[in-house]
Formats: C-alpha cells, structure tokens, sequence
C-alpha cells in the first residue's frame, strides 16, 4: 500500500494531465454539436463494422443448417418430377412422334432436344425462341418439329439460344406432299387461326381426297421427308387457274407447344463439305496455273 502511494505520489502530475483531459473531451462534445456528430458518426460506423463482421460469421455457421434443408427440399423436388414425369409418360405412351424421332435408329437425321421460352400467335410474322443454341450444335436453317408434327426452320442462333420461323410466319415456306400420292406444294400462312395454313402450287392433275395426311417432301435439306404436317380440309382454286389451293389443319399446337427437337441432315452436311473442299482444291489448281502461265 506504501509503495501504491509512493508511485502516485512520484507520478501525480499524469494523473492531474489525464483526469483533465478526460473532462475537456466531455465538455468538448457535449457542449459542441459539430465535434459530437463527428464521435458518434465514427462510432456508429465503426460498430456497424463489428456488427456487420458478427453478422458474417453467424450466417456462416447458419449455412450448414440451411444447405441441409436445401438438401432435403432438392431430394422431395426430385421424387415429385420423377413421378410427373412417369406419369406424362404413361398418358402420352406410343402416341408421341418426337419420342420415335430421338430413338431412330438411321444416322442420316439426328436430334437436338429443346424446350420453347418464348413464342407468339396472334401476329402475322410470329416467332418461336428454344433453349438451345450453336453450342449445342444448332444452326441457322435447321428444321424443327415437336410430337405431332413440324414446328418451324431456325431462323437465327446464338450460344445458347435460337430463333425459329414457325410455320405460323408469312415468310414460311415449306415443301410438303400429299402422303401416297406423291404430288406436292408449298406450305404457307396468312395469318388468321393458329391451326389452319394452305398448301399452295398443287397440280390441276393430282389426285386426293378431304381428309389425305400431308407431310414433309423431302426436296429440301431441312426436313426429312414423311414428316406429319396436317389434313386436308378444303380445296381452292388458285388465283390463277392453274393449281389448286388446299387448306390444312395443322397437327402441330402451337398454343400448347413446350418441347421441340431441331433436326440436322447429316448427309447435307457432309455433301457441303465436300463441296468445300473440291472448290479449295480446284481454286489451288487454278492459282498454281496461273503461277506456272507467269514463270
């Protein structure tokens, strides 16, 4: 106790400094706004950082809890498509035209599955935007169809998503056919209803009946042929006397359209490189004569 007092004795002028200082810091911000604000100002934000750094943490640990519900609610999601999805299959069982597609056994047609965004019917020129794009090997031109027939031609692409010209589009164009007849035309919409189109160009000569399937020709290198597109439902003259005008109701919902699949034609495909590289070849012959003419 001695010595307690001697120390405060020796050092009594550090306490009489600091004791002063204390009480002018107390009269400086309590009879000063300028100087409070100023405190509190950093001792608000400096107490929003500690609390914003406790905040961290809790929500860390709290994680562990919430990604085991995730867990959980990703486990029920999963059973519960499962079993959607087992029974869509069991509703539309061998009645789906884009299931026997996929698992077509040529090489000559392959499959690119997708599923609509985005689409209108109520316009003269509609469009229809997929969820697959170049990256998954779509490209302009390709056709594509749904489970009951064909949908459109993709119109523009990019990585991930396309753009396709329906056959609900003024500028569709399509090469159909009469099945087992053998006559053909060209598909096209005038607006109006979304399950009516007309096949025009058909031949005074050709031979069908109200109610004869048309499909796709197969003269074009973007559908493989026999693919559904309609029934006949009425014929028409043509403007100019010379063919007929057939009106078809389309098998295709495109109110209801939700899944698609593009279509590619390898054998187009190969034949287009191979014309590539016959012009390289005979592009290089002709500049080595040229050389050789010079020489």
């Amino acid at each position: 106790m001695r010595n307690l007092l001697d120390f405060l004795a020796r050092h009594n002028h550090w306490f009489v400094f600091v004791l002063l200082e204390v009480i002018s810091a107390v009269l400086l911000f309590k009879y000063n706004s300028y100087q409070g604000s100023v405190w509190f100002s950093s001792a608000n934000a400096v107490s929003g950082r500690v609390y914003e750094a406790s905040a961290a943490v809790g929500q860390y640990f709290s994680l562990v809890t919430v990604n085991r519900q995730l867990t959980q609610r990703n486990v029920y999601l999963e059973r519960e498509v499962a079993r959607m999805a087992q029974e869509h299959a069991e509703a539309t069982a061998d009645s789906s035209y884009l299931q026997r597609l996929q698992n077509n056994q040529t090489n000559r047609y392959r499959s690119v599955p997708a599923r609509v965004v985005s689409s209108s019917l109520d316009r003269l020129n509609n469009f229809i935007t997929i969820d697959k794009g170049e990256a998954d090997g779509v490209k302009k031109d390709m056709g594509v169809v749904c489970g009951t027939g064909i949908v459109g031609i993709v119109y523009l692409t990019s990585a991930h998503y396309s753009v396709v010209i329906p056959v609900l589009n003024s500028k569709s164009n399509i090469s159909c056919s009469i099945r087992g007849r053998g006559y053909f035309g060209y598909l096209h919409w005038f607006g109006g209803v979304p399950d009516e189109a007309y096949l025009d160009d058909v031949p005074r000569h050709a031979r069908f009946r109200i109610g004869d399937v048309i499909v796709t020709s197969g003269y074009s290198s973007v559908f493989p042929p026999g693919m559904l597109v309609g029934k006949v439902m009425r014929v028409y003259n043509s403007a100019n006397g010379l063919s007929f005008r057939l009106r078809i109701k389309l098998t295709t919902d495109f109110g209801n359209l939700r899944d698609v699949c593009v279509i590619t034609d390898a054998a187009v495909a190969e034949r287009v490189k191979l014309l590539k590289i016959f012009r390289m070849q005979r592009r290089r012959r002709f500049q080595c004569g040229i050389r050789r003419l010079f020489q």
